[in-house]
């Protein structure tokens, strides 16, 4: 799986391709806990359209079944996010995910990002 490619789907805005990129039992853990590539599915298609969210690996590193991926990722409040917005602002925060391949996708997703730097860009109330 080459990672720098991994994150296509979602610049592209492919809810669908994303989740192909998951094993049938993935683990994805997220800011709201962990959840199934189905419970995550509706909070994707929220980000994208509502955040234009676009993400630039920065950095890869990997060791047999694991890979970490640094990136720089940036969006614009254009519809109603979480309950906020639009607002029109931008924003640019670097976030990292961490992966757990099994059978060349993704198995395990762990992800931390700087959400309250996000939110205050945006324009959003923590």
């Amino acid at each position: 799986m080459s990672f720098s490619h991994t994150l296509m789907p979602l610049n592209r805005g492919d809810v669908e391709g994303m989740c192909k990129l998951f094993t049938s039992d993935a683990v994805i853990h997220g800011l709201m806990g962990p959840g199934t590539v189905e419970s995550f599915r509706p909070i994707w298609k929220n980000v994208i359209e509502s955040l234009e969210e676009h993400l630039q690996v920065d950095a890869i590193i990997a060791e047999a079944n694991i890979v970490a991926v640094r990136f720089t990722e940036r969006g614009k409040s254009v519809r109603e996010f979480k309950g906020q917005g639009p607002t029109g602002k931008s924003y640019e925060i670097t976030a990292i995910e961490w992966f757990e391949i099994k059978g060349n996708l993704i198995h395990r997703r762990w992800g931390a990002r700087d959400t309250a730097s996000q939110f205050r860009q945006l324009g959003f109330k923590q």
